[in-house]
Order: C-alpha cells, then structure tokens, then sequence
C-alpha cells in the first residue's frame, strides 16, 4: 500500500531563524502516519536535517544538477544533497522548467542524478493556463511524464506531482473534478508504461494552493496520495494541518 506523502517547497524562503518551524512540525506530528518532508533552500539543508533528526520528518533538495561534480557555479549536485543528509529533491518544478528553461530533458538527468546518489525523486509535471484552455493538459502532461520520467522508475526512488501552473502561489486550485481527470490519467499512463504492480507504488502529489482549508477534499480524490506545498509549507501552523488531513485520509 502507498505511504502518503505532505512534501513541502520552501522556495527561495527561510534563514537559520526559520529552523523552530521544524521543532514545531515535529512537536505536532512526532509520529506520523504518513511522510513528512521539507525541502528548503541549499543553505538550509544541513541545518535542517540536524534539526530533523530528532522528529519524525525527512528533508529534500529543491534541484540537483545533472552532474555529480564540474564547473558548475552557482548548481549543487544530488551528491552534494545526500551528503548533506536529505532523502528527497525535486525536479522539474514548474519555476525551474520556466525560469531556467529545463526541458524534460534536463528533468530526466536530474532524476537519474538523484537516483545515483541514492535519492528519490519528486518529479513534477503541469500545463500552463493557455495550454488548459487550449485543451491541451493531457497532451501536455503525457509528454512530461515520458520525457521527465526514466525506465527504471519505482515507488520506491519516484514520486510525481502535479502542479498545474495556473494555479501555483495564485490562490487558484484545480476543480476536483479537474484534479482527479489528472491523477487517474497518470496512474493509466504509468500502467501502460510500468505495469500495474510498479504503477500501483507510486505515489501521485497534487500541488497548486494546497491549504488547510482544501486540504481533506483534495486528499479524498482518486489517486491523489498527497501534496507538494508551497507557502503553507513555511510555517508548522499551516503545514501541521495539512498533514493532519493527509493522516485522516491514509
């Protein structure tokens, strides 16, 4: 059975100051029934794990380069994460895929980097709001999924996340109607391409202003088994009951 999974995207947020929210998300949820995982900024990762260590929650990088080691200013490698403590990093989120231009590509190496260095992980795909109503989503995430996705993939070293784009730090969130036309499209396209019992492992995060307040209905549509957060992820007093109602779904 799949292990839910409230993963939460600090951004370009948070200093050393930061850290009590990590006491205090422990301190809530000291014995989860599902995982927990923050990925902060690079400068945050040591610090965070030492933090960590003492809870019940995991840590991840928000993007690894393709590259274990090379010149590279500025880029830190899925090495460099593990070594750091973490277990998870993200790739291909919508603001790097867009700002950084990453193609499926590059997403793809940046997974099999991860794996390399023992790491799962959290690949996200998501349309725009013109592909949307283009009628394009499908097309779109299909394409995502087998470009960003390699053959090797499990539940055990993947997780993916849908983020539609339109409705990342908006205020906007998908229909339920809309998000589980997605999610039950990604679990078909991953039995096609991996059979059921791999298909079946993993784990399918919707992210797009998850909340509090929407949290429990979103967690109750099929083939969501989690959320990849943003902003409410910043502080224990958002993401505590997030998790929360990701536990009473479990």
């Amino acid at each position: 059975m799949r292990r839910k999974l409230a993963a939460g995207n600090w951004k370009m947020n948070g200093t050393r100051a930061d850290l009590a929210q990590v006491d205090a998300l422990w301190k809530a949820h000291p014995a989860p029934s599902v995982n927990m995982v923050l990925c902060p900024p690079a400068t945050l990762l040591a610090p965070m794990v030492e933090r960590a260590s003492t809870g019940a929650l995991e840590v991840g990088g928000q993007y690894c380069h393709a590259n274990q080691t090379g010149a590279h200013t500025g880029d830190i490698s899925a090495k460099m994460i593990a070594d750091a403590g973490a277990q998870y990093v993200i790739a291909g989120h919508s603001e790097r895929r867009t700002d950084h231009g990453e193609t499926n590509a590059d997403v793809l190496g940046q997974t099999l980097a991860a794996w390399d260095a023992s790491l799962t992980a959290i690949v996200c795909i998501g349309e725009t709001l013109e592909q949307r109503e283009r009628g394009q989503t499908l097309t779109v995430l299909a394409s995502q999924m087998a470009g960003s996705v390699p053959e090797a993939a499990t539940g055990a070293n993947l997780v993916i996340a849908y983020e539609p784009v339109w409705a990342i730090g908006t205020g906007k969130v998908a229909s339920l109607e809309q998000i589980a036309e997605v999610h039950d499209f990604m679990r078909a396209e991953l039995t096609n391409r991996f059979g059921t019992q791999i298909a079946d492992a993993m784990r399918l995060l919707y992210g797009g202003s998850v909340k509090a307040a929407n949290a429990a209905e979103i967690f109750a549509t099929s083939n969501v088994d989690g959320a990849l957060v943003g902003g409410a992820s910043l502080t224990a007093a958002d993401f505590a009951p997030i998790v929360a109602a990701l536990e009473l779904s479990a």
